[in-house]
């Protein structure tokens, strides 16, 4: 081994007190940079400074213990340090990796709380589908190098995974399901984070709180939480409630038969109540019309739009709308119909 301070030595001594400085000098720039992007609006400057932190330092010392290695090597022709370019280039796509997995947690961690609402709709179902997306290929081409950098032949890993997919295909069915399942409703987009859906198929009913690979999950009306497999989604209808645009009035009221001759004023004012009222779109279908002749009841149909697609706005026009109407049938001189029954008694 070495026993006196060759030159070997020095240029040893050389290189890890080079590494050691370079080290320094990384974590001290990084440091400015951070408070420097801490001033800027740009999420690209904070996400490379915050996925470089760890990553860059590790290869940096990576660089620096191969090369002195290397020295090592050639002085001592020690054996096991044959291995020392396969560990190498595996260890720097290790730290390539791990700055790109971490790069694009932060680019969409950033994003998200950069633009938190998007069209009047939380976004972050795309950008956490993309992220997910984007790390699984990172992992998988990460994967496929370092096995190449060992020596395996990639077609024959890839025809391999192709026969061994098959297999794990039929194990694994479920589980893969709710895989795709997943990623239709990252690419589809039926409802993001905070939306507010129901399924007429199943008794599914609540808010969107997190999207998985696997599941989704709901909060309930209830505050119960739903765990969904993400393949049902493939499978069943889904009413996104936060996405309608009008919500609709639809009721029917029944009149007095002896007020049958008031009917046409009656529907003739309340179509018209409804056209000017500020909540009702008078471009949406609006009718108000006797719809049937009942046993006790003259009944009248009224169907309307709101403007908006909000539940606790459209309940308050609702409210509005029906105590108009009973302001109308009354100011008409009319009343409202309810059960009746006549008993007629003979006396011997």
């Amino acid at each position: 081994m070495f026993t006196e301070f060759t030159p070997d030595i020095i240029r040893l001594l050389l290189v890890l007190a080079g590494t050691l400085l370079a080290h320094f000098l990384v974590v001290r720039a990084l440091k400015r940079a951070e408070a420097a992007s801490a001033h800027t609006d740009n999420i690209w400057d904070d996400a490379l400074i915050a996925a470089a932190k760890k990553p860059l330092p590790a290869l940096i010392w990576l660089s620096g213990l191969s090369f002195a290695l290397h020295l090592v090597h050639r002085q001592t022709g020690e054996q096991l340090l044959d291995y020392l370019t396969p560990a190498r280039n595996i260890g720097f796509i290790i730290c390539v990796s791990w700055f790109l997995f971490k790069l694009i947690r932060e680019l969409a961690n950033n994003a998200i709380a950069a633009r938190p609402l998007v069209d009047g709709a939380e976004d972050r179902t795309t950008v956490d589908g993309l992220s997910k997306i984007a790390r699984i290929v990172v992992v998988v081409l990460a994967a496929l190098m370092m096995m190449q950098t060992l020596g395996f032949s990639i077609s024959g890993v890839l025809a391999f995974g192709g026969v061994g997919g098959i297999a794990v295909g039929f194990a694994a069915k479920d589980l893969l399901a709710n895989l795709f399942g997943g990623l239709m409703v990252h690419l589809d987009r039926p409802f993001n984070i905070g939306d507010k859906i129901r399924s007429p198929d199943r008794e599914i009913e609540g808010a969107i709180e997190h999207i998985g690979w696997r599941q989704t999950t709901i909060r309930a009306n209830n505050m119960a939480l739903l765990y969904v497999p993400n393949s049902l989604f493939t499978s069943i209808v889904v009413e996104n409630t936060s996405r309608i645009s009008h919500r609709r009035i639809e009721e029917v009221f029944g009149l007095r038969y002896e007020d049958i001759g008031k009917v046409s004023d009656i529907t003739s004012e309340i179509e018209q109540m409804l056209k000017q009222h500020a909540d009702i779109d008078p471009e949406q279908t609006v009718i108000v019309a006797l719809g049937k002749m009942a046993e006790s009841s003259i009944d009248i149909t009224l169907l309307a739009f709101t403007k908006s697609g909000a539940l606790q706005a459209y309940h308050q026009t609702r409210q509005d709308v029906l105590l108009k109407v009973s302001d109308i049938v009354t100011r008409q001189g009319a009343d409202f119909a309810f059960p009746t029954r006549t008993l007629i008694t003979q006396t011997a």
